[in-house]
């Protein structure tokens, strides 16, 4: 059967067809060379079927990429490392804050602010210059769950209370943003524009979305990598250490978890290489 007219299923249940494509652009943000890609390509056609699901083609592109070069595979799983910073949503949270920083904002989390009706927890707050942000993250473990209308309109109902406290010694927050890692609905993204909430998903907005985001500024989670094992990333992750960058910068933390000095370097390089921007 040929590619073209072949049907595969999402995580959501969903069929669609097969798109190459989108496959070659997925492979291509990995860094991988055209002559890679195009034998990775080769190599998955002869083995898709109808209804292969979307997970056991990530699975063999991820293995023939870690194969090729551990970077390529690193990149690629990106979408994957973002939900291994779960169960909780709390990795998350410090991750957007993380992200944040390292662009120049001087960033707080799980701050109580006090609204005019009552206090509320926010997620992460940023400032910088004229910028006063205010952000909530939606952390979902479920790959095919969405953030539907009802988020934005509770983000910017907080919001709203927050910014009609007349009594803030300080300068009143001048943005509500709205965090995810999966997507938005089409009535959340409408929603979100008409109130000016700034929604950032995976996959949005275009050219400015998380994955955009990530690969511009080089600042990926600890998760990302192919040579931690789950109890390593897990334990990196309880002592907030959130970004690949952050273990480059603390190292020491893998003496911590008795780590080889061979295979600390083989870690330290696969960071170094991925950080690269």
């Amino acid at each position: 059967m040929k590619p073209k007219t072949l049907q595969i299923v999402k995580s959501s249940g969903e069929k669609v067809l097969f798109s190459q494509t989108k496959l070659r652009k997925s492979l291509a943000r990995s860094g991988a060379d055209k002559n890679t890609i195009d034998e990775i390509i080769n190599k998955l056609n002869d083995e898709l079927y109808q209804g292969i699901s979307t997970k056991e083609i990530y699975n063999r592109a991820f293995a023939l990429l870690k194969k090729e070069k551990t970077i390529y595979a690193s990149k690629y799983k990106l979408k994957k490392a973002i939900y291994e910073l779960g169960p909780t949503g709390f990795p998350f949270e410090k991750f957007i804050a993380a992200l944040l920083q390292y662009s120049g904002y001087k960033v707080e989390t799980g701050k109580i602010m006090q609204g005019k009706c009552v206090s509320h927890e926010i997620d992460v707050v940023a400032k910088k210059n004229e910028q006063y942000i205010v952000a909530e993250c939606k952390f979902h473990s479920d790959k095919s769950s969405t953030c539907n209308v009802k988020v934005p309109l509770y983000i910017h109902s907080r919001f709203k209370d927050i910014t009609e406290n007349k009594q803030h010694k300080d300068i009143l927050p001048n943005q509500g943003w709205v965090v995810t890692n999966t997507r938005f609905t089409k009535d959340a993204i409408t929603y979100g524009n008409c109130v000016g909430l700034y929604l950032l998903s995976w996959d949005y907005p275009k050219k400015n979305s998380l994955k955009d985001r990530i690969d511009r500024l080089g600042l990926y989670p600890i998760t990302v990598s192919t040579l931690l094992t789950k109890r390593e990333k897990e334990f990196l992750l309880s002592r907030d250490i959130v970004l690949a960058r952050q273990l480059e910068q603390d190292d020491f933390y893998l003496d911590h978890l008795g780590i080889s000095e061979m295979r600390k370097r083989r870690i330290l390089l696969e960071i170094k290489t991925l950080c690269k921007k």
